[in-house]
């Protein structure tokens, strides 16, 4: 018989229930939310949506910029057996419109941010925060002002580890975004193996995520992990920025922050990065891309913040690979999380010898079922409880992985494969260069590597001398046989590289 668990429960009521309600869930700006004042908004919003029609195993969309009830109306749905799916608040209508028909959700949650473009895209039966009552159109309802008048009582849905409660997006770098399917034992899961396994959540901890809270690397690990220790979580509405982090940490003085590496480049490259006060941080966590060790270094540097790198994705729910807090190496994701095992193998699945570069195959306890509406995909990526990675890794004498990019993303270099990050982690050494991406060209049918650089501000250096650089500290041809200055690369709503509109930019 299937474990029972309700999320809801599990990390918000029981804080109630055994004393601690009192302490404090989350940081919003100048207001601190309570375990208690959560649970009872918990309570109302999951009213709200079962008086809107949501039954038990029907998806629940959230558009919606963080804050408390973005965190309180994905617990509601949690509680009331719904499933949650989350999308960027700054979206396009035609990415509304196919998250809309994708997902057939009963319910859309949004706000005065998210509203227009969903009205374009067609949305109904909307709940609406942020906005007053008197300016929603017919299917649009005040959320805020139905939750003030619902009871702040709920019994939870009789949930257990077996049934389906969450919908992680893939990130649609390389196609139409797709869900992965989970059930509730994959938060669960991921709690104890990596945020209490490896990172050692602590219930005097505060966590500030740069990503935002529709990525479920920062929302895990800013409002779901620490409440399983009865921990805080830091949330902001705002786009993220360096000037923006570097102010939320002075004024809130968290213990961990949730990084990824693009905004550890620019918080290094800040111009009062020198004047900032870290001393706060315990560790800062990197994810969603890699992190090259030269990037790496630099922060080492400037701040003195131990980075816990690792990977996950929404395929394994979350980390299943990480460094641990004081030995971490340069270069790599560290070791397999407690409770999975991982193998770099061949194109035919069989496990190949350390030092040899080959997709990786995970085995854990939180690999989705499926991605929702793709069969054929479905069957060649997830096996039971394992998982074949579309990345490349190699695995050290030492059991430490290395990440070596998608199997897509290799370029053909005079007949041998290339890697672009290790490229791309070659210039990031240059110490005028900010970031950059390598990609393929084709010039008289030959590929060869063409770097696209940002340069730090202020910077003036020649396309050629950068050439020069990586030459003399790569193989003779894999130095980039083209340099091209961009004022910024585009990325994905997580922060990851979009080599698709890089092409598309670069003219590739």
């Amino acid at each position: 018989m299937s474990k029972p668990v309700n999320l809801a429960t599990y990390f918000v009521d029981r804080h109630v229930e055994e004393g601690r309600g009192a302490r404090t869930a989350l940081l919003c700006g100048e207001k601190t939310v309570s375990y208690a004042e959560l649970a009872k908004l918990v309570n109302r919003i999951g009213h709200v949506l079962r008086d809107a029609g949501v039954r038990s195993g029907q998806r629940v969309l959230l558009a919606l910029s963080d804050g408390e009830e973005f965190v309180a109306t994905w617990y509601a749905a949690q509680k009331i057996g719904a499933v949650t799916a989350e999308v960027y608040p700054f979206l396009q209508p035609k990415d509304y419109a196919y998250y809309l028909r994708y997902t057939e959700a009963v319910v859309v949650i949004a706000d005065a941010v998210t509203l227009p473009a969903l009205r374009e895209a067609g949305a109904r039966n909307l709940l609406v925060t942020d906005v007053p009552p008197e300016e929603l159109l017919p299917g649009e309802r005040p959320l805020r002002t139905l939750a003030a008048e619902a009871s702040d009582e709920l019994a939870p849905a009789p949930t257990t580890v077996d049934d389906v409660g969450i919908w992680k997006f893939t990130t649609g770098s390389t196609g139409s975004p797709k869900a992965c399917v989970h059930p509730l034992r994959s938060p669960v899961e991921s709690f104890e193996r990596y945020a209490l396994g490896v990172l050692g959540l602590r219930e005097d901890d505060r966590i500030l995520a740069v990503p935002k809270l529709f990525f479920g690397y920062a929302r895990d690990l800013v409002a779901l992990f620490p409440f399983g220790v009865g921990a805080t979580g830091i949330v902001f509405p705002q786009r993220t920025t360096a000037d923006l982090i570097f102010e939320l940490i002075a004024r809130h003085r968290p213990t961990v922050l949730v990084n990824v590496p693009t905004m550890m480049s620019a918080m290094i490259a800040h111009p009062a990065a020198s004047e900032q006060d870290l001393s706060c941080l315990r560790l800062t966590t990197s994810a969603g891309e890699a992190l090259p060790p030269e990037l790496h270094r630099k922060w080492d540097a400037a701040f003195g913040v131990p980075v816990v790198d690792g990977i996950g994705s929404s395929e394994a729910y979350h980390i299943y690979l990480s460094n641990r807090p004081g030995e971490a190496r340069y270069g790599s994701l560290g070791r397999e999380v407690p409770g999975y095992t991982a193998q770099v193998v061949d194109e035919t699945g069989n496990p190949l010898p350390d030092g040899e570069i080959g997709p990786l195959r995970i085995t854990g306890p939180t690999i989705a079922l499926e991605y929702y509406g793709d069969a054929e995909k479905s069957a060649k990526t997830f096996d039971g409880d394992t998982l074949t990675s579309g990345d490349l890794f190699s695995r050290d004498t030492g059991g430490f992985y290395h990440h070596h990019g998608r199997a897509d993303d290799l370029l053909k270099v005079g007949g041998v494969f290339v890697a672009p990050g290790e490229i791309e982690d070659c210039l990031l050494g240059h110490p005028d260069v900010a970031d950059c991406a390598v990609l393929g060209t084709t010039v008289d049918g030959l590929v060869l590597p063409r770097a696209c650089v940002v340069l730090r501000p202020g910077a003036t250096v020649e396309p050629q001398a950068l050439k020069d650089f990586a030459r003399a500290h790569l193989a003779k041809h894999k130095y980039p046989r083209e340099v091209v200055f961009v004022t910024e690369l585009p990325r994905t709503a997580n922060g990851k590289l979009d080599r698709r509109a890089l092409r598309a930019m670069a003219g590739s």
